[in-house]
């Protein structure tokens, strides 16, 4: 029992009384697998395998089902903070808090301590109402009151957190919303009472409600287990801790509990700090192995938001290009997630961040960047949009044309299966990689205007943007004057005036035609009359027996 005035002498912790679990020291050269193997014989949560080299028992168990257990245990380790034992408790507290998986605490017996503090909540009540219009706060606030009815809890999650803590104010229209509980239950009552459209993905746990607001994704808090590099995985429903902790990068793995007003922030690891410090950062070190189209995202983040890949996250993802390729992963998530990509405000420079980091080794690892690539990626953008108003081909053929100019013939063509191009699409890529120096030669040394126009309308709409790329100075001019001017020139005279005027019905039409759209282009024929005389003489000099009329 407590003394009254009695002074009792301050209990202050440091990191050495924190350690919950030993750090046992392993050879540099070790497997994953023997090192999985040797921390579950000594029950330890973290090996050293080398000075400062720490890896955790969870990402050797990870790449152990992911069939790398002969992988190198040092490749999966990650950044740590080491502290001397008598590192005050609030310094360890603040680097769990962080984000950090775990503190190294040096010296005898040493340790680390992996057990950090219930992450602290800061109320985005403000930041909430200033971000998203009130119908996104009203469909929020009914899926909290549907979830509680159905004994599950509401959180706001993904890009939206993000935006809002870093005070995005454009209106979101597409809200993530994941449910501990019965994720399905609450977003079929959510599109009832919305009058939404459902659309349920059992395998996934994740149901999207439609509604004139925007889309509701509704997911199912869950844990994933990938069983395959790039294979999609299998998940089980989880708490939101779990749920969080299977997402890309730090800065997406925050929520927002929506049971109260207060608009609390749930933030385990650490993505306000990243923010704050401009980094992008993964959650593991296998995350891109497990899904390579991450590497394609974390390019997107980083060009759009304006952050940089640590150095951490950087040598991972090397690690995942070297391990490339990876036959579970299919082409139509390679194209979805470039889709996106295009989709962005600037892709060149997203497009940059990827093909400098190797990236595009997923679609064939002898891919390289090439003596005109870096220049072709920085004529993306104006030649999208150059592309679009023109209506020659789709976002998707112009990347296409990107990545597999200058490359072998064999990597140019495994670049376009890993997008999924096929048919006739597949086909005048091929034609326009190929036969673009002989076509751009043509262009350059077309001795009239009407030969510019035959040769560049035969080409078709993929070839056309392969000159644009490939920005040869002798074929810009005709080729912008062919696509602004020249393809819209046509004869006044049509069809059936050329055969009133005698040509017979068939092919000769067709070349009557083309004749007169030559000589439009070329200047020769200037009006109609002038169609109407070309053709009478034409066809005068087809008829060598006909006799001069003013001689009759």
């Amino acid at each position: 029992m407590a003394r009254r005035a009695h002074v009792y002498p301050q209990v202050t912790l440091s990191a050495a009384d924190l350690a919950d679990s030993p750090v046992v020291s392993a050879p540099s050269t070790i497997t994953a697998g023997d090192a999985l193997r040797l921390a579950r014989r000594r029950h330890a949560r973290v090996l050293a395998c080398g000075p400062r080299t720490h890896v955790l028992v969870d990402d050797l168990a990870r790449a152990e089902s992911l069939g790398l257990g002969d992988l190198p245990a040092a490749e999966v380790a990650r950044p740590l903070p080491v502290v001397d034992p008598r590192t005050p408790e609030l310094r360890v507290r603040r680097e769990l808090a962080d984000g950090a998986s775990a503190v190294i605490v040096t010296g005898r017996p040493g340790g680390a301590v992996t057990r950090g503090p219930v992450p602290r909540t800061i109320s985005l009540a403000a930041r909430v109402h200033a971000g998203l219009p009130a119908e996104a706060r009203a469909v929020l606030a009914e899926a909290a009151q549907l979830a509680a009815a159905h004994g599950a809890r509401a959180y706001l999650a993904g890009g939206v957190v993000r935006d809002l803590w870093r005070g995005d104010t454009a209106p979101a229209r597409d809200l993530d919303v994941v449910i501990e509980g019965d994720g399905p239950a609450v977003a079929r009552a959510l599109a009832h009472a919305l009058g939404g459209t459902l659309v349920e993905h059992e395998r996934f746990l994740t149901a999207s409600v439609a509604t004139a607001h925007g889309r509701v994704d509704v997911v199912t808090a869950r844990t994933e287990r990938y069983e395959r590099p790039g294979a999609l995985p299998r998940v089980l429903p989880g708490s939101l801790a779990q749920d969080l902790r299977r997402r890309d990068f730090t800065v997406n793995a925050m929520a927002v509990e929506l049971a109260s007003t207060t608009f609390g922030l749930l933030d385990p690891l650490g993505g306000v700090a990243d923010l704050e410090r401009g980094h992008l950062r993964i959650l593991h070190p296998l995350s891109f192995v497990e899904d390579p189209t991450r590497m394609l995202r974390a390019a997107r983040y980083a060009a759009r938001l304006g952050l940089r890949a640590d150095r951490w996250t950087a040598r991972c993802q090397a690690l995942a290009v070297r391990l490339a390729p990876y036959p579970a992963l299919s082409a139509a998530r390679v194209a979805t997630e470039l889709e996106r990509l295009l989709a962005e405000p600037s892709p060149a420079a997203a497009l940059g961040l990827a093909a400098r980091a190797g990236v595009f080794r997923l679609l064939d690892p002898r891919w390289r960047p090439r003596r005109g690539t870096a220049a072709r990626i920085a004529a993306l953008d104006a030649t999208l949009r150059w592309a679009a108003a023109h209506r020659l081909t789709p976002p998707l053929t112009v990347v296409a044309l990107v990545l597999a100019a200058e490359q072998p013939p064999a990597v140019a063509a495994h670049v376009l299966d890993g997008l999924g191009l096929s048919g006739e699409p597949r086909l005048r890529i091929q034609r326009a990689l190929a036969d673009g120096p002989a076509l751009a030669s043509r262009v350059a040394g077309a001795a009239s205007r009407s030969a510019v126009a035959r040769t560049l309308r035969e080409a078709g709409g993929a070839a056309l943007v392969a000159l644009r790329l490939a920005d040869d100075p002798p074929v810009r001019e005709p080729l912008e004057w062919y696509l602004g001017e020249g393809r819209r020139v046509a004869p006044e005279l049509g069809g059936d005036d050329v055969i009133a005027l005698g040509v017979p019905r068939g092919p000769a039409v067709t070349e009557v035609l083309r004749a007169l759209r030559d000589g439009r282009l070329d200047g020769r024929l200037v009006d109609r009359q002038a169609e109407i005389r070309y053709v009478r003489a034409l066809k005068s000099r087809e008829d060598p027996t006909r006799t001069d009329e003013r001689k009759g």
